[in-house]
């Protein structure tokens, strides 16, 4: 797709970015073992990271099923005590940040419908380009949506009897859907883990006595004890029934260019998670390590923006020589989501989640090393925190090259207006951030950290070349709004 075309794409003003990149989703499964709903459990808080606005669990005895969902933490919607109301040796998992849909009960995942091949559960992690189309046409046949999520298209189509029908309808309905998602799927009697033909999001395998367990990072297999043993591969359907697991490739599969999002290994993944075929930890070493060679500065101390600047500021300071240090103690019962409810609060809310210490800061030159700049107005305050105890000298370092572009794949910054290196020169950034220096990631030194090549990642949010075309009105509440109801005929 040439660069920057987002066909239709119109700004609603509804959607506001946060200042720091937004998760997907966090999808486990689990088959073939008692209690799978315990283990389900224990695997989200492993996920917790990647979304805090919900979080749900479906589990089945072969016979029932029966869920568990609620708003919040996984604590919070889900008590311990309520998992013996999830027999069975089948379970689902999500914890959510809304990238499509708005954060309210109906829209909580996993997705439980009956249709008349009985009752499916649905884990969805990623955006789906078409799904406004998709909606559009079944609304106009008469179909009846209860959420405002781009994951119930899905269901819609395993209940549309011509794939519902067919000899693979997985294969069939996944066929039908553009975008990025990793997900996973069950009735009573079986489980099912897809993976886009792109490879946009992470989805992994692992075994656990005798049984099967799906996980969108490695880091589930580790809490769980689970032996990991491969990626689920774009394009492919793993279904665990019974016997051995039925694994197969469908629709444009082998025929999609590879489209990893890179964004795995600056921001969202764990550090300790194996995505992609490497540990992300090791990644973000190398990220430091560039920005060191690239940006080099005098100064006295390096410290990063906790978490997921920990392992960049570490690899800056080895290259450089520059000792690390803690500059920034983190609130760690703050989410990552976390949002003050009303008026200028930025730099309360920095100081909410994050304190200096202000014996490493003052008087020194400080390098502090940080995963992105969104809108930049948090990062403006945690440098204006940062004067305040005395920092002598500030240089910023950030992982990521300049974000200048919107995501349709499951991140939640969609408007390029709404990023401020959409507007701004990195030199008009530095002078609004108030920094001594700035120093981005280059987009070939980011390329050069990762296992595989170039044109095996998406790099969409970078440089504006889109691996899938967007030609739907997409962000974030685009199923909420009033539009025009497709008319009956064949779908899109």
């Amino acid at each position: 797709m040439r660069k920057g075309h987002t066909s239709g794409i119109v700004r609603d003003a509804a959607c506001r970015v946060s200042d720091e990149p937004r998760e997907c989703c966090g999808i486990m499964g689990v088959f073939g073992i008692d209690n799978a709903a315990e283990l389900a459990y224990r695997g989200l808080y492993a996920l917790q990271h990647r979304g805090q606005e919900s979080a749900g669990i479906v589990a089945s005895d072969g016979k029932s099923i029966q869920s568990k969902k609620g708003l919040g933490l996984l604590s919070e919607a889900i008590k311990p005590s309520e998992l013996a109301d999830l027999p069975g040796h089948i379970a689902v998992g999500h914890v959510r940040y809304s990238t499509t849909g708005s954060k309210r009960i109906q829209n909580i995942q996993p997705l439980v419908i009956e249709y008349a091949n009985g009752i499916v559960a649905i884990a969805h992690n990623g955006n789906l380009t078409n799904a406004r189309s998709l909606r559009s046409y079944y609304q106009s046949c008469g179909s009846i949506f209860q959420t405002s999520t781009d994951s119930e298209i899905i269901v819609h189509l395993l209940a549309d009897p011509q794939y519902r029908d067919a000899a693979d309808p997985p294969g069939k309905v996944l066929s039908q859907i553009r975008g990025a998602y990793s997900l996973v799927m069950m009735d009573a009697s079986s489980l099912v883990a897809a993976r886009d033909p792109h490879g946009f999001r992470p989805l992994s395998l692992g075994k656990l006595d005798g049984g099967f367990v799906v996980a969108s990072e490695t880091c589930v297999f580790d809490l769980l004890a689970a032996k990991f043993l491969r990626d689920v591969e774009p394009g492919e359907i793993v279904e665990f029934g019974h016997g051995v697991p039925n694994s197969r490739l469908f629709g444009r599969a082998g025929q999609s260019t590879l489209s990893r999002c890179i964004f795995e290994y600056i921001y969202f993944a764990r550090p300790d998670s194996v995505v992609f075929g490497e540990t992300v930890h090791n990644v973000r070493l190398r990220l430091g390590e560039n920005l060191a060679r690239t940006w080099p500065v005098e100064a006295d101390v390096v410290f990063s923006v906790p978490d997921s600047g920990n392992s960049p500021a570490l690899g800056y300071s080895r290259r450089s020589g520059i000792p690390l240090d803690s500059g920034f103690i983190r609130n760690h019962y703050v989410g990552r989501t976390f949002i003050m409810p009303a008026g200028d609060t930025r730099s309360s809310e920095v100081k909410i989640k994050l304190n200096v210490i202000r014996d490493v800061v003052e008087g020194k030159r400080v390098v502090v090393v940080d995963d992105s700049i969104v809108r930049g107005t948090t990062c403006k305050a945690k440098v204006h925190t940062l004067r305040q105890a005395g920092a002598r000298e500030v240089h910023l370092r950030i992982s990521a090259p300049p974000i200048r572009f919107p995501c349709f794949y499951g991140i939640d910054f969609p408007h390029a207006d709404e990023l401020i290196a959409g507007e701004k020169s990195v030199e008009e950034i530095r002078d609004f951030l108030g920094v001594d220096s700035l120093g981005y990631q280059t987009v070939e030194g980011l390329v050069t950290a990762v296992p595989g090549s170039r044109e095996s990642y998406c790099l969409a949010c970078f440089t504006g070349e889109y691996p899938v075309e967007v030609t739907e009105d997409m962000d974030k509440y685009a199923m909420e709004r009033r539009y025009q109801v497709g008319a009956r005929g064949d779908l899109p």
